[in-house]
């Protein structure tokens, strides 16, 4: 069973950090220092996913912003995938935003391969498509249930 937690330790925490360099930088060419910036050592929310056995292999983050809640940087390494590693992050992260934080708004950028994966998950694209990083994006917003 896939599981994912709040990072709790400078070990999950490079864990996490590792998932994302693998994904991010290695494998779409985001430059390092696009990747990692002062949120990862200050307001940010980190969460890590492991696989049956605790191998570590999804990572995301939250974070509040002016215009709500943001969520950021969901990776799950190759081996992974389509093994509902990130359903089980982003069920995570919702279940500790919405108790956080019930009124705010939650949003993120998802890239466009990604975008039926968070419509899944009760998310709808606004606004125009945007590039960040050299990788095309939309802003979705999650349509809270109930």
């Amino acid at each position: 069973m896939i599981t994912a937690e709040p990072v709790s330790d400078l070990r999950d925490l490079d864990a996490a950090f590792t998932i994302r360099e693998t994904v991010f930088v290695h494998e779409q060419g985001v430059p390092a220092d696009a990747e990692y910036d002062v949120h990862d050592r200050t307001d940010a929310r980190h969460y890590l996913a492991r696989a049956t056995d605790g191998t570590p292999c999804g990572a995301a983050r939250w974070r509040t912003t002016d215009n709500g809640v943001k969520l950021e940087r969901f990776a799950v390494l190759e081996a992974f995938r389509n093994q509902a590693v990130g359903s089980a992050l982003l069920k995570r992260v919702l279940e500790d935003v919405q108790a956080a934080h019930p009124e705010a708004t939650v949003y993120l950028n998802a890239q466009l391969r990604a975008i039926p994966f968070y419509e899944r998950h009760g998310f709808s694209k606004v606004g125009d498509q945007f590039t960040e990083c050299d990788i095309e994006h939309f802003k979705m917003i999650w349509n809270k249930p109930g």
